[in-house]
């Protein structure tokens, strides 16, 4: 791996700092299956459907989440794998002894 810029430095460790918080955690856990609704998030990690769509701002702010509409409804779901190669790693990080 070469050298990373500073710039890149700032984006990674924005990240981690998204993904640090428990509740973005456990969104992000949640839609890592496929695409779900605001209501049925907030419904699996036990949130107010406002403070679940503020995470999701952030999330989405920070490509971790992207969104599709579909008719009045959006759906959100993890922006791409990579998001949850580094959750994975993570986890085996964990669980390593």
């Amino acid at each position: 791996m070469e050298k990373p810029s500073i710039e890149d430095i700032e984006h990674v460790s924005q990240i981690f700092k998204v993904l640090s918080d428990m509740t973005r955690l456990k969104i992000v856990l949640a839609v890592k299956e496929g695409e779900k609704n605001v209501t049925t998030i907030a419904n699996e990690v036990s949130m107010e459907q406002s403070a679940v769509s503020h995470q999701l701002k952030l999330l989405r702010d920070n490509r971790v989440v992207k969104t599709r509409r579909q008719g009045k409804a959006v759906l959100y779901s993890v922006d791409d794998a990579h998001v949850l190669d580094i959750l994975e790693q993570t986890f085996k990080h964990v669980h390593h002894r």
